[in-house]
């Protein structure tokens, strides 16, 4: 910048910085300006650039530079506080003449700097003051850069900054909201109160914005997820009680709402949402509590008989959210006790009926009117006194109007494709679904014979397509399939929920046979006469996966561990449709998966829906043991080929091979028969056969490619079933010896193609992990040895191969994944407690010697930062380097100087990443390290080893190793707000006790 001659140049390189559309132009001007961002020697001249500039632009460098000087934390207290005064008379003086964009970007380097030196000088707090001071100038500028001071100072205070450590971050709010937050919110409302006669619709917004951020603040130190819209209960201090109870309080807000300006009516609204959700305690007597909900129920009824401003999706939805508000603070009983509840309740059922009928425009809102209902209903048995609620009157109507908008929609949709079908997304369905059941079953027997009423007419025509020899109109067929699919997920979800206070247990159970009798008969109806050949039709896919839901939802509640059979459910399917226990129905159940898996082949996530209830089936002890009994789960072990089941054809569906063979595979370990595990693996030992006898010229081709890959996926679905010794040894027999060298043969052809190597690599992953105790072999049996032999056999053929090829554009895919599984499968093969390690030395086997070396030079070969950029990636290596320090520290102690200073400086990165868990492997690794120099070279008596020695040797080059290692750990445990503090704290001792110089270092 020193060949600069004048102010106008650099002005010109500020408008090229922020205007030009010239990338290189830009990335010049910006190497150039870099420097006032960067170097403190600067300051002086931001502040002439300030003084002295003519173009926004350059005020905008200055302002922004200065900002991340700030942010740095490194400027002296006098400079800091120089700085904050010399901006606040700069906007004094200056602010009304400025850009909106400079005196945002001014405003908020004042507050940082407020923010970062709250505890360094009491005069940084007088912020505050003087952002009061702006609002008695004489200038409406003025008076509103003074609340547009305040505002970013809330925001500053209230948001976490990466530069500041959490706790102090959490200290600085906690002190600022004691202080002045309730001064502040008072300026808002001062201030809302003057603007109301003069510009409510120029400038309300300003103060409102204000009161929201006041009121949104971070009131005990636990925020809330900023994704989500839902929020707990503010928790205003008790010294906000007055500004509460003061009824002009609550009047303002809904003053504002009526302000055409629709910005400002919807802030108007978040405030009212928030005050809803104030906390019931800050309310000392009854009487105030009621007479501020009074105020807010007056408020809201206004606006239903009005309708004023809901034309507006904003205000519509905020308003929603503000009546979804009031059962989550009060309980019925006070909703009661207000003088024109009754009239208040049947506005906001009309309205709820109304929004329902408006699902285009509405859906998202309605979640929120349906949760107040259902609130509602379920508080109605817990209701003392004589007073009528109401709901008797009001719920059916409104379950009736949800019904009918979603029955209705379905032909809306085919009429136009521009819409979003719910049916479409499960996260869709569950929000809409998630409060009906309480609605339904409030007045459970009204409801249930709206539904069959429903029902029937679509089932008779349903059943009439089927006996046609084609399926007629399409349109209509899907119209229809859309409609019944609606029906089958409200029955699903009205299942999945049990009222137990109130009603008779009998009588819901009777309700739920009819209801699922309708269900139950059209699973059979939909894999028949001319509906069995449209599995490719979106429609018939959305109905069968609705029947899978409910059959999901259904088990859950009367088939398996939990159900009780006694139930009067059976007694009445059995007269409806003869099913009278739990094994006739699971043989309906199973039929519907059969069918599912043979037909849907092209249909992935159908599929997987399809297998979840196959799985969870299959997981219960008791509906595990039924299912054996059943000729089709026998069907199922016996001939699961491609032929009986085409999806596993399906090289999209290859993910799903291994959840399928996990479930056969717990079903025939249920039997504890090697003769029936023999069996059921022909089919797998066939593959096998064919993929031997191929040569290395036709093992290239895409079919013995698939068929290795599904070989794979099947085998690691085995192989997570089997969870005792004895189901571990029938697979290891059965893969050791004659399988190895097929496995070795595909790594060593295809190591470059990830589509095999992950199959291969997952299933050892699996194969050598040591769960529930399962690789535990005879005392005189040298399977473990033999075991991480083939391990090392594989990582070492593709170690030694993955590291020769050249990174290619999407170097995750090609070789970090390969990478992270090695370094998995041989983490779980070091620590499974089945080998002997000291045997390979002793007898000169190079298997460990050689899996370590590789793995080592794998890991090598990737930067630190992508191993800390990919999450899986930065697991698997710190918990092979945990393994390592733990069981092998000989080995890492002894590598070359600048591997082993890698290696502990990786884990140090570690310590200060933001996953718990990986912090908590690299403190372990680093207990190990210090442990061990104290026990052999601090501590030691004996001469000491060469792997000491070696360590004495690096610790002497690099004596800041281990000080740095504990400075960070304190830094984390002192300023941050870890979760796993004890895992940190204990390599604490290890470090300080190698050696008393490491506390010299402070």
């Amino acid at each position: 910048m020193s060949s600069m001659e004048s102010l106008a140049q650099l002005e010109v390189l500020c408008e090229k910085l922020y205007n030009s559309r010239d990338s290189a132009e830009r990335a010049h001007a910006e190497s150039t300006l870099k420097c006032f961002s960067e170097n403190s020697e600067y300051i002086s001249q931001c502040q002439y650039i300030l003084d002295n500039a003519s173009t926004p632009y350059a005020l905008m460098l200055a302002s922004s530079s200065l900002l991340k000087q700030v942010s740095d934390r490194s400027l002296s207290l006098q400079l800091r506080l120089d700085i904050r005064s010399y901006v606040i008379n700069y906007l004094a003086g200056r602010g009304p003449n400025l850009q909106n964009f400079v005196i945002v970007s001014l405003i908020q380097l004042v507050c940082r700097i407020t923010k970062f030196g709250w505890f360094d000088d009491d005069r940084f707090r007088e912020t505050v003051k003087e952002a009061t001071d702006f609002l008695g100038l004489a200038s409406q500028d003025h008076y509103f850069i003074g609340l547009k001071i305040l505002n970013n100072l809330v925001t500053e205070m209230n948001q976490p900054n990466p530069a500041m450590p959490m706790t102090l971050h959490r200290k600085i709010a906690s002190s600022f909201k004691d202080q002045f937050l309730l001064q502040i919110f008072q300026i808002s409302l001062t201030s809302l109160n003057q603007l109301k006669s003069e510009a409510p619709d120029d400038f309300g917004y300003i103060p409102l914005d204000l009161a929201l951020k006041c009121l949104s603040f971070d009131f005990v130190g636990s925020p809330v997820d900023e994704s989500s819209e839902e929020f707990g209960t503010v928790q205003l201090p008790a010294s906000w009680r007055p500004l509460l109870q003061d009824p002009s309080t609550v009047q303002i807000f809904f003053d504002y709402y009526k302000v055409n300006d629709t910005r400002v009516s919807k802030e108007a609204l978040e405030c009212l949402v928030r005050l809803a959700s104030v906390r019931r305690s800050i309310f000392v007597e009854d009487p105030a509590r009621s007479q501020f909900l009074s105020h807010l129920m007056a408020g809201t009824k206004e606006i239903l008989q009005t309708g004023q401003g809901l034309a507006d999706h904003d205000n519509y939805h905020e308003f929603c959210r503000l009546l979804g508000r009031f059962k989550v603070n009060y309980q019925l009983a006070e909703l009661l006790s207000v003088e024109f509840y009754g009239e208040w309740i049947g506005l906001v059922a009309e309205f709820t009926t109304r929004s329902l009928l408006s699902w285009q425009w509405a859906s998202n809102s309605v979640y929120y009117l349906l949760s107040l209902w259902s609130r509602l209903v379920t508080s109605v048995p817990y209701l003392k006194g004589e007073t009528p609620s109401l709901l008797d009157e009001t719920v059916p109507k409104i379950t009736e109007g949800f019904i009918t908008s979603r029955i209705n929609s379905v032909q809306a949709i085919l009429a136009d494709n521009s819409l979003e079908n719910p049916l479409d997304s499960v996260e869709v369905l569950q929000d809409q679904l998630e409060f009906l059941p309480y609605l339904c079953r409030f007045q459970y027997q009204n409801s249930s014979l709206y539904i069959i009423n429903i029902m029937e007419p679509l089932l008779q025509a349903y059943t009439e397509r089927s006996r046609l020899p084609a399926p007629g109109d399409a349109d209509e067929l899907s119209v229809i399939e859309g409609q019944i699919a609606w029906m089958v997920h409200i029955i699903a979800a009205i299942l999945k929920i049990k009222q137990t206070v109130g009603v008779s247990q009998e009588s819901q159970e009777l309700i739920d046979a009819e209801l699922s009798a309708r269900v139950l008969k059209l699973i059979s109806m939909t894999d028949t006469g001319a509906h069995a050949q449209r599995y490719r039709e979106l429609s018939k896919q959305r109905l069968d996966r609705a029947i899978l839901i409910f059959v999901q939802n259904f088990r859950r509640s009367y088939v398996g561990d939990q159900a009780m059979h006694s139930s009067k459910l059976y007694t009445r399917l059995s007269e409806l449709l003869g099913l009278n226990d739990h094994l006739v129905l699971l043989n309906v159940i199973i039929g519907k998966i059969a069918t599912n898996l043979k037909c849907y082949a092209e249909c992935e996530d159908v599929i997987d829906q399809t297998l979840s209830l196959f799985l969870e089936l299959a997981s219960g002890y008791m509906t595990g043991k039924l299912l054996l009994k059943l000729e089709s789960v026998k069907f199922f072990i016996a001939s699961h080929s491609q032929e009986n089941f085409p999806f596993l054809a399906e090289y999209k569906c290859s993910r799903s091979r291994t959840t399928f063979y996990y479930i056969l595979g717990s079903l025939v370990f249920m039997e504890d028969s090697p003769v029936k595990f023999r069996t059921f693996m022909e089919p797998l030992q066939q593959v096998a056969f064919n993929l031997e006898a191929t040569p290395d010229a036709a093992f290239w081709n895409d079919v013995a490619k698939r068929a290795f890959i599904g070989w794979m996926r099947d085998l690691r679905g085995i192989a997570m079933a089997t969870n005792s010794r004895k189901t571990y040894g029938l697979l290891f027999d059965w893969l050791y010896p004659s399988r190895m060298p097929l496995l070795l043969r595909a790594i060593t052809l295809w190591a470059d193609e990830p589509e095999v190597t992950t199959p291969l690599l997952k299933f050892m992953c699996e194969f050598v992990l040591n769960k529930a105790q399962r690789l535990t072999f005879d005392s005189a049996s040298p399977n473990g040895i033999l075991l991480f032999r083939e391990v090392s056999k594989i990582i070492v053929a593709y170690g030694s191969q993955i590291l020769l090829l050249p990174n290619g554009t999407d170097i995750y895919g090609s070789k970090y994944k390969g990478i992270w599984i090695s370094l998995t499968v041989l983490s779980r093969a070091l620590c499974g407690n089945y080998v002997n390690f000291g045997v390979f030395e002793l007898y000169g086997d190079r298997a460990l010697a050689d899996a370590l070396d590789i793995s080592l030079k794998m890991t090598l070969s990737v930067p630190l930062s992508d191993i800390l950029a990919f999450r899986k990636l930065s697991k698997a290596y710190f918990g092979y380097m945990e393994v390592l320090f733990n069981n092998h520290i000989k080995f890492v102690l002894n590598l070359d100087t600048n591997t082993f200073v890698h290696i502990v400086s990786s884990l140090e990165s570690g310590l200060k990443g933001l996953d718990t868990g990986i912090s908590t492997q690299c403190a372990s690794a680093i207990d190990s390290l210090a442990a061990f120099y104290f026990n052999n070279i601090t501590a030691g008596d004996a001469p000491p080893s060469s792997a000491a020695l070696n360590l004495a040797r690096l610790i002497g080059e690099f004596p800041n190793l281990f000080p740095q290692i504990l400075r960070t750990l304190f830094e984390i445990i002192l300023f941050e707000d870890a979760g796993n503090q004890w895992s940190l704290s204990r390599p604490i001792l290890s470090l300080i006790m190698t050696s008393e110089q490491v506390l010299l270092f402070f």
